[in-house]
């Protein structure tokens, strides 16, 4: 499913693109910060990077068929999908929050947190944890073979309680990408109470301001 909402007619398209446990629903919270774009949040079904690359690529590149300008907004895991993807290819501009843009670093951070070694997860295959997602070797793998690039303009926002990615992690990948980072204050990895979504939307008003048409 493909949740949509108009504002006016256009050739300008906001593609929604949710984290881990979200929903393509919460596109409907950013179409008052885009009033002259339409807004597409996406229902993607994949669950893992390897199955996503057709799935993003195929939306992505029908977007970009249709309209004159696609502006990404990806959250979390939703973003490194879109990297491991390739789509940036097709976007015009990005505005992440919280994106994930280092897997491996993240998965090597969760098995330190579970005292798991790598040679106890090749040996294993699959560890479960408690406090999220099963490690599993297979998934280590690929995403240690991926060499990832990301060319689009890019704005990030980021959380300085953010307990996925650190803030030299955000970082790294900034200057690689030439991509601007902000940063709030006792924001988390989730922007979900009213003081971290109103800094969101400041943020993506100031980010947004002079760069979206009309």
């Amino acid at each position: 499913m493909i949740f949509e909402t108009k504002s006016r007619k256009g050739r300008i398209i906001v593609f929604y693109i949710h984290g881990k446990g979200g929903s393509a629903n919460e596109a409907t919270h950013f179409a008052s910060l885009f009033p002259n774009a339409e807004i597409i949040g996406f229902d993607y079904k994949s669950e893992n990077p390897w199955d996503a690359v057709t799935e993003f690529n195929e939306k992505a590149r029908d977007l970009a068929g249709s309209y004159d300008r696609v502006i990404l907004v990806a959250q979390s895991i939703g973003f490194f999908f879109s990297m491991n993807a390739g789509i940036d290819r097709y976007i015009d501009r990005a505005y992440l929050i919280s994106p994930i843009v280092n897997l491996e670093k993240l998965i090597m951070d969760m098995m330190s947190w579970a005292g798991v070694s790598e040679a106890e997860l090749e040996d294993k295959k699959i560890i479960p944890v408690d406090f999220g997602d099963d490690l599993s070797w297979d998934y280590l793998k690929y995403v240690r073979s991926r060499h990832l690039s990301w060319s689009a303009p890019t704005e990030i926002l980021y959380g300085s309680l953010d307990n996925l990615q650190s803030i030299d992690t955000i970082n790294e990948f900034a200057v690689r990408t030439s991509s601007g980072v902000t940063v709030m204050e006792g924001g988390e990895h989730w922007f979900h109470t009213e003081e971290q979504l109103e800094f969101m939307d400041n943020w993506l008003r100031r980010k947004t301001q002079g760069s979206i048409p009309g």
